[in-house]
């Protein structure tokens, strides 16, 4: 699934190569996949690109025509960039190209989604602010003012799992499983560590944990093309995706916790005194 730093390099990567473009082609692939209906998508076409922003996980193609293309690449979709757009025919249906945009000089890209589960959304909006996933984000964990005492402030209260308090967009904008795991093994923190019961020394840690983890992710990304920008990810990575691997901290073996439809990955030794976790959604330690 992409993250701050991969969607941060495609927004950087767009906001380089189509700003000052006009958009000469909107091509609807997956009807499901566009969540609006006012403005309509082709209120794009014609109008010239001025920038490109990120709210959370969400990309926001700026244009001179009042109306915002914006788009969620969700668990498996993605960006493919091309310097000279395909002639090729989109057949609906049958490919996993969710939406076509083109430009003037001949370049554009495809929004795609592997798999069978359909999750990649896409909106034209006269202003990001209406789009409800990104109504509804909290504050971004890089912008200056997201301070240490913003994030005890945000975790105060919340007798919850840690793990899904930094996955929970509405509390902190832009982290998901990868980055979360690889922020609390970081930070020397279980994932099932509640919220509520985190020391003053333990909030300091995560607060330069997830500062750290993130801005190094997001400068690995920066200047990089979409193609490169998942294997850039997965090299990055400690522990998240690296199971029976040795943790490149303590030398112990990286454990994974398994859901119903994703993973959790960790490192007893670093993070949980040498226990392993129960698994299946156990909030407790094996005896």
């Amino acid at each position: 699934m992409p993250e701050m730093p991969e969607v941060q390099g495609l927004v950087d990567f767009l906001r380089e190569r189509a700003t000052g473009l006009t958009v000469t082609k909107v091509s609807v692939a997956n009807i499901a996949a566009l969540k609006t209906y006012d403005p309509p998508i082709d209120a794009i076409t014609g109008a010239t690109v001025t920038g490109a922003e990120r709210h959370g996980k969400f990309v926001d193609l700026q244009t001179d025509a009042g109306a915002h293309l914006v788009f969620h690449l969700a668990k498996a979709g993605w960006l493919r960039w091309y310097d000279q757009l395909p002639a090729t025919v989109i057949r609906p249906g049958k490919t996993p190209i969710a939406l076509r945009v083109g430009f003037d000089d001949g370049s554009g890209f495809d929004l795609t989604e592997a798999g069978t589960k359909k999750s990649l959304a896409y909106y034209a909006a006269r202003s990001p602010a209406d789009v409800p996933g990104i109504a509804r984000l909290g504050p971004d964990p890089l912008d200056e003012s997201f301070t240490r005492d913003t994030l005890a402030e945000l975790l105060a209260g919340r007798r919850t799992q840690i793990k899904g308090v930094l996955r929970d967009q509405s509390i902190i904008a832009g982290i998901g499983n990868a980055y979360s795991d690889e922020i609390l093994h970081a930070a020397k923190m279980s994932p099932y560590a509640l919220a509520a019961g985190l020391t003053d020394a333990e909030i300091d840690r995560l607060y330069a944990a997830l500062r750290q983890t993130l801005a190094e992710a997001v400068a690995a990304a920066s200047g990089k093309p979409p193609a490169d920008l998942k294997d850039a990810k997965r090299r990055g990575m400690a522990v998240h995706g690296r199971r029976g691997e040795v943790c490149p901290v303590c030398g112990d073996e990286v454990r994974s916790v398994f859901f119903a439809d994703n993973s959790l990955e960790y490192c007893p030794r670093c993070q949980t005194g040498g226990k392993i976790l129960a698994d299946r959604r156990l909030s407790r330690l094996l005896k």
